[in-house]
């Protein structure tokens, strides 16, 4: 508004003096009409006699005041206000109007005026000149002109400016009205409500957002499932080792048995109970960490070389022939994912061996994914065991294992959006052990990984 204000207040005044500038030209010409010369060119002699009543049909009103000086081009004074300054520019190349004529702005006695200078040929029977005539006009007119005109167009700007603001509230209290509609029936919703949001009525532009706020509400729906569920899973779990911890220790008390086996029992209950509370909190990590960024590039050959080289004393106890291949694959994971995935799969691969079986890891890559695959020598699984192996306490021995290893692996390998399959190994019709093949996508990163 104020650019504007400016542009149109420098418009109207030059439209006004466009307009004015017309009558100080016709004054200009009609002083030339009161010129006489003696004498030829430069001893050609000017006079003037033209009285102020002369300026006083051009004058619009009271307002203004108009001076003027006639003057020889060498700029001697001939008739008129000799303070007003005598002209010294150049007459444009394209004058506004079929005369040698100029306007420019200057000040006299401290005020500013519009200046009209016109060269006037005068000729009579007894000479032939040229004359200067200047015609000034004091500029309160002009100004206040300029600002009515201004103030005329501002005040239809602003009531359009107030209409339009009226129809913006209007329009924009009639949008957002199923957005406040939407607003209340999520605040009636009771607490722990997850459900998706349905909004059939609303806008078009309103759809991206509830869409974007059920996704947001279904992960949430999951992440609440998943600690029910672990809740859940964790009060039944261990409610069985720590009945039977109580159940020695109370029959150690009684003297039932002898303490160094008593000692033993308890010692083999609390490793069974640690290590499926580990392997609970893995399984709740995972989920942690499905929702949290901060992967970064790891090169899953060096992984599963690490963690092999952790889990070798249970290798070397069960004296398995253990054979590694990697080959370089630049996955983006969290590290303590890879590490979880490959430390199961091999812990379970050990613990389905046979003592003195082979056991190989192979890690491998092709245009798009890595694949990391552990084959052990055991009996391998069934169809029907495979189909929930994957799911929580399900174990296929359920005296060595939790059902949790294979659980985690699965959590795991779908977090980083990779798979895991389990296939038997036949030769002449029979089992020769089980492959754990797991396929995560390669990272695509600028430099990979040596």
């Amino acid at each position: 508004m104020v650019v504007n204000t400016a542009v149109l207040y420098r418009q109207a005044l030059a439209a006004v003096n466009t307009a004015y500038d017309r009558t100080l030209l016709a004054s200009a010409k009609a002083i030339g009409e009161l010129l006489e010369v003696e004498g030829y060119d430069d001893q050609a002699q000017l006079r003037a006699a033209v009285p102020y009543a002369a300026l006083e049909a051009f004058e619009a009103d009271n307002q203004s005041r108009m001076f003027y000086r006639v003057s020889s081009p060498a700029g001697e004074m001939v008739s008129g206000f000799a303070e007003l300054p005598f002209w010294r520019g150049q007459l444009p190349s394209r004058p506004p109007y079929a005369a040698l004529v100029d306007f420019y702005d200057d000040r006299y006695r401290s005020e500013d005026v519009r200046v009209a200078v016109l060269l006037q040929p005068v000729a009579g029977e007894r000479g032939r000149s040229m004359a200067v005539i200047q015609v000034a006009e004091t500029l309160e007119l002009r100004h206040t002109l300029a600002r009515k005109i201004l103030q005329d167009t501002l005040w239809r700007q602003a009531v359009l400016v107030g209409l339009i603001a009226l129809v913006v509230v209007l329009v924009v209290q009639r949008t957002i009205r199923p957005v406040r509609r939407l607003s209340a029936r999520l605040q009636a919703r009771p607490e722990g409500d997850l459900t998706a949001i349905e909004a059939p009525g609303a806008p078009r532009e309103l759809l991206p957002l509830v869409e974007a706020t059920n996704g947001v509400m279904l992960r949430l729906q999951r992440l609440l499932d998943h600690q029910k569920r672990f809740v859940r899973d964790a009060s039944h779990q261990l409610r069985t080792p720590l009945a039977v911890l109580k159940t020695q220790v109370q029959s150690a008390l009684r003297g039932d048995v002898e303490p160094r086996q008593a000692l033993a029992e308890i010692n083999d209950t609390v490793d069974r109970a640690t290590g499926l509370a580990n392997q609970m909190l893995a399984l709740a990590k995972v989920e942690q960490l499905r929702h949290q960024v901060g992967t970064e590039v790891m090169d899953l050959s060096d992984v599963v070389r690490s963690v092999a080289l952790d889990v070798s004393p249970l290798i070397a106890d069960k004296d398995l022939d253990f054979d590694i291949r990697t080959a370089p694959a630049a996955v983006r994971a969290h590290a303590w994912m890879l590490r979880e995935l490959a430390r199961n799969l091999l812990h379970n691969a050990i613990r389905h061996s046979p003592a003195g079986a082979t056991l190989s890891v192979r890690v491998v890559a092709d245009a798009t994914h890595a694949a990391l695959v552990v084959a052990d020598s055991g009996p391998g699984v069934s169809a029907t065991l495979a189909e929930r192996l994957f799911q929580p306490f399900s174990a296929g021995d359920v005296l060595s294992g939790s059902g949790l290893g294979l659980a985690i692996c699965h959590e795991i390998a779908q977090a980083l959006g990779g798979s895991i399959e389990l296939e038997n190994r036949e030769e002449h019709g029979w089992v020769t052990g089980l492959d754990a093949t797991v396929r995560l996508p390669l990272a695509l990163v600028q430099n990979p990984v040596e």
